[in-house]
């Protein structure tokens, strides 16, 4: 992803779930993947598809098990 398709899907994040805090950090490293955070916490991976002309982004997320016992 390009820093301006980062700084358009950041800013879309942002106005849908209504949270300034939601950050997409490009790779540290080239070839890396994209990283979406809420502050400081990592919460998955954003990947670019470039399809028959269409271009979307996906969002990976994964939820471990054991971060599930530290809700109750």
């Amino acid at each position: 992803m390009t820093p301006a398709e980062i700084a358009q899907v950041q800013a879309h994040l942002r106005k849908q779930f209504n949270n300034q805090r939601i950050v997409v950090a490009a790779p540290k490293q080239r070839g890396g993947s994209v990283e979406l955070r809420i502050g400081d916490e990592f919460i998955g991976t954003i990947h670019r598809d470039a399809e028959d002309g269409d271009v979307s982004y996906a969002i990976q997320m994964v939820v471990l098990a054991e971060d599930l016992n530290q809700i109750n």
